[in-house]
């Protein structure tokens, strides 16, 4: 199978519709016809199901997407990172961060820079009452987000930070005295809730819906940014779990940060539009990769 027919069939596999395929490619429809029916001659067997409303993949055709997707990615890697040092890489990449993540990954971003000097990293802040916005318009290449992330049209790349949780709490308030909390103390509440339009799954890594014993945790005041997180639980109005990093950096007079004993580890990672994955944010990828290893070894 040439590497053409590859690209036309994972791409019909992704859009499910031969007019879609064949504007993505910049081919006709009718080349791209011709392909598949090649490919299910060379098969033995239909890989797409076809009627006048729809397209969809058939159970060999599901097997072969899979097989081949990760092989076509090594090869598209491969020409891009030759190509890359053939050319110098230039341009900016545009990296969503939430607060203050970013700071915690130096030695990323010093590898990135000192491979790639003639490029620029340009900083956009997402926030959690969006937290996939900025990725999702094309604004941003890569985000640095936390997880679970089980988004369709995301794809998860390496975990770049863990770190636990500490409970975030007024000044004034009856816990802000002790050494250390429990996730069954916040059964207390509330909890910050979430626009509609954030995933469940993802709030509730960071606000629970109840305690490991089963107690329900109340909700409270719906949040969409870092400030406003803050400044509502400075008032006495909230109480949230954050992220370890807030400590170092959004001390406050008026919050007090408590550890969470039996905390889980909260995990970063890098995520990017399956559709579209640049190459400068591959060569970022790149580089936490290979600093990651090197800090591992």
């Amino acid at each position: 199978m040439e590497l053409r027919d590859i690209e036309i069939f994972l791409a019909l596999a992704e859009e499910l519709h031969f007019g879609r395929t064949a504007d993505r490619l910049l081919i006709s429809s009718a080349r791209v016809s011709q392909a598949i029916k090649q490919q299910e001659r060379r098969i033995g067997a239909p890989l797409f199901e076809r009627t006048s409303r729809r397209v969809a993949l058939t159970p060999i055709g599901e097997q072969l997407r899979e097989d081949l997707a990760a092989g076509y990615q090594r090869i598209q890697d491969g020409i891009e990172r030759a190509a890359a040092s053939a050319r110098g890489l230039t341009g900016t990449l545009r990296l969503g961060t939430m607060d203050a993540t970013l700071a915690e990954i130096p030695e990323i971003l010093e590898t990135f820079r000192t491979r790639h000097p003639d490029c620029e990293v340009r900083i956009r802040e997402a926030h959690i009452g969006n937290p996939f916005g900025l990725l999702r318009a094309g604004e941003v290449d890569l985000q640095l987000v936390w997880l679970p992330v089980e988004e369709p049209d995301l794809t998860v790349g390496p975990i770049v930070l863990t770190e636990p949780l500490v409970l975030a709490v007024s000044a004034r308030h009856e816990f802000a005295g002790r050494e250390s909390v429990s996730l069954e103390d916040l059964a207390v509440g509330p909890v910050f809730g979430f626009d509609d339009s954030v995933p469940a799954y993802w709030a509730e890594a960071i606000n629970p819906a109840q305690t490991p014993s089963g107690k329900p945790i109340p909700r409270g005041p719906v949040s969409s940014t870092a400030h406003e997180t803050l400044t509502t639980i400075a008032a006495g109005l909230a109480i949230s779990p954050v992220p370890l990093h807030a400590v170092k950096y959004f001390p406050r007079g008026d919050i007090a940060y408590i550890p969470i004993h039996d905390s889980p580890v909260l995990s970063w990672a890098l995520i990017h539009r399956t559709a579209a994955l640049s190459p400068l944010a591959r060569a970022f990828t790149r580089a936490a990769e290979d600093t990651l290893a090197a800090a591992e070894s």
